[in-house]
Order: structure tokens, then C-alpha cells, then sequence
């Protein structure tokens, strides 16, 4: 199954046009377009706090090499 041609497109439109009216239809995409980009900012805040979580337990895990390496201190009589 593969993309619809030109006149299917076309009835498609025709059926949208039929169920919300042509007044309508510039709406709809205003609507369609702002939950569109409203979805972007979010995934992108999302990846940004993904992103400072991964970079705290680093920060973490490297603190807790360094604890667990102390320095060896021999004493020499």
C-alpha cells in the first residue's frame, strides 16, 4: 500500500471539506500546526532534562571513583 495518488487525494479533501465546511478547515491546520509545535518544545525540554540527568550521575559516578581510590601511604621505619 503506498501513497495515494493525485485523485484520491482529492476525494479525501472533498470528504474533509463535506464533514467540516471550508470555513472550518483553516482552523483545523491553526489548531493542527500549534499541537505540532507545542509537541516539539516539549520532546526538546524532555532531551534537555535527559541530557542534565545524564551529566549529574556522571558527575556522580566520577565522585565515587575518586572516593574509592585513596592514595596509598606507606610509612617507612
Amino acid at each position: 500500500m503506498g501513497m495515494p495518488s493525485g485523485t484520491e487525494l482529492l476525494i479525501i479533501f472533498g470528504i474533509i471539506v463535506l464533514l467540516f465546511g471550508a470555513k472550518k478547515i483553516p482552523e483545523l491546520a491553526k489548531g493542527f500546526g500549534k499541537g505540532i509545535k507545542n509537541f516539539k518544545a516539549e520532546m526538546k525540554d524532555v532531551e534537555a532534562e535527559v541530557a542534565s540527568s545524564d551529566d549529574v550521575k556522571k558527575v556522580e559516578k566520577t565522585e565515587e571513583v575518586a572516593s574509592t581510590e585513596a592514595p596509598k601511604t606507606t610509612t617507612q621505619a
